[in-house]
């Protein structure tokens, strides 16, 4: 390398230098003189064109909200913003059109209309107790003669019972002939009332009056059908007077004895229609009506007891028949309601996912109301016309959670809280011990939950007793915190 080429890197060497220090000396004039306290107070956010933000949060704890930037104190990452855009305002989530159409999104209306509820339970069918008859002896004697019949047997209305020989009668209807002979009226009549007297029907008066022969054999016939439900008489007995042979219930009609959850009793009242419907004759239900709420409540499954009278004219209804009965209440009130669907129920509370301009959620708490056909009603936290989410809200409901929004209540539900209910579907018992029971049950429409098999925890080891696997329930479970606990099992 010669001279002049060293001078030249020397040279070139000189000039880098100097820049970097010319540059390193603006940098802190600039540092001293163009930002004030020399950038300490600087914003986080450097593009002032940008968004708002509202607040910071952590991901994993998005409850948990932060007025600066940095660090979580929860987990080992940086705090994400909440951008004003995001949402409208910090209680509402943002979402478009393009990803409402993905996630099936589907909304509704909320309107007002009158109450026609109708209530849901089960029954056992009965024998309608004030359809008895006691067939007695009227008068003592021996037992000669018995039909072949036994207890639960089904008779009609004037059926054989038995043949009674009576001997006292023989004498007063000989006595009663002599005197008719006479011709004396008075006489006659005197001796036909000892006949009364002494136990005779009057059929058979006036058969002995008409063919002038002693009767002294009597059938003991019954007054109406039925079902014999005890029978207490043998060939060679002797009875005494008013001794009890038969007692007989008729079938004509029956009593279903309804239990109705203690939460929906207030919506039951006398002659109120029923309709019927049972698992033995399918598509053919049987209507009737509330004659009587017992004074008592069903204590193990905290249920009113209603008792409702079914025609039975065809006498296809037998006592131990089970029925899923509604009972309809008729318009009443005019309401505020909702689709039952549309309703999310935590266990604690009831939320319902409000649709608002532009494509922003918000989540509600509301107050329910009894339900309605396929709708719910809403006694708080909902105006007629608002457009609510009735398919996708849970996946709005979550994301709302993910960052960290809560449900407000409105003023007036503030204080109130909401009621717990005891959603009801009919199931069977395939493993059940005095902490759990495993069961396959239809769907719990009340939860919109469909039919499954799953194992549940009892909140009572006595709803386990004198029940075991195989056996057709009607199961209650309330929502709790740590999932679904079951009540009652009926």
């Amino acid at each position: 390398m010669n001279r002049q080429t060293i001078k030249k890197t020397i040279l070139g060497i000189f000039v880098v230098v100097a820049l970097l220090a010319v540059g390193v000396a603006a940098g802190l004039w600039w540092e001293r003189h163009g930002v004030p306290d020399g950038g300490a107070d600087m914003p986080a956010e450097t593009d002032e064109s940008g968004p708002a933000v509202l607040y910071w949060y952590d991901p994993m704890v998005p409850t948990q909200k932060f007025d600066k930037p940095g660090k979580s104190p929860f987990m080992d990452m940086e705090l994400v913003p909440k951008y004003a855009d995001e949402g409208g305002d910090a209680s509402t989530v943002s979402i478009s059109p393009g990803v409402s159409q993905n996630l099936g999104i589907r909304l509704a209306v909320v309107t007002r209309a009158p109450l026609d509820s109708s209530v849901m339970a089960t029954g056992i069918v009965e024998f309608n107790e004030r359809d008895i008859a006691i067939v007695q002896a009227r008068t003592g004697g021996f037992v000669e003669r018995v039909a072949s019949l036994a207890p639960n047997d089904v008779i009609g209305s004037g059926a054989f019972i038995a043949e009674l020989l009576v001997p006292e009668w023989a004498a007063l209807q000989q006595e009663y002939l002599a005197l008719k002979a006479l011709g004396d009226a008075s006489l006659e009549e005197a001796a036909r009332e000892r006949m009364q007297l002494g136990g005779m029907p009057e059929s058979l008066i006036r058969e002995v009056a008409r063919t002038g022969k002693v009767r002294n054999r009597i059938s003991i016939t019954t007054p109406r059908g039925g079902v014999i439900q005890s029978l207490d008489v043998r060939p060679g007995m002797t009875l005494m007077a008013g001794q009890t042979l038969a007692r007989i219930n008729g079938i004509g009609t029956v009593w279903l004895d309804v239990a109705v959850p203690e939460a929906l009793a207030g919506a039951v009242r006398v002659g109120q229609s029923v309709e019927a419907a049972f698992a033995a004759f399918p598509g053919k239900p049987v209507q009737g009506r509330v004659t009587a709420l017992l004074p008592t409540l069903n204590d193990s499954a905290r249920a009113l007891r209603v008792r409702v009278e079914l025609p039975n004219a065809d006498g296809r209804l037998r006592p131990g028949l089970s029925a899923q009965v509604s009972l309809k209440s008729g318009a009443g009130e005019s309401a505020l309601r909702v689709p039952t669907e549309a309703v999310i129920r935590t266990g604690r509370r009831a939320l319902v996912i409000v649709a608002e301009a532009e494509g922003r959620y918000r989540p509600v708490e509301v107050m329910l109301g009894p339900e309605s056909g396929t709708d719910t009603v809403i006694l708080s936290g909902l105006d007629e016309g608002q457009k609510i989410v009735a398919s996708g809200q849970f996946l709005i409901d979550s994301e709302a959670s993910l960052q960290g929004i809560v449900a407000r209540a409105s003023n007036s539900y503030a204080a109130m809280p909401a009621p717990v209910a005891l959603h009801e579907a009919d199931a069977v018992i395939d493993a059940i011990s005095d902490a759990s029971v495993t069961l396959s049950h239809g769907p719990f429409k009340t939860l919109s939950m469909p039919g499954m098999t799953m194992e549940f925890p009892l909140a009572n080891p006595t709803l386990a007793k004198g029940l075991k696997a195989g056996d057709r329930v009607r199961a209650g479970v309330r929502e709790t915190d740590e999932g679904l606990l079951v009540e009652k099992l009926d």
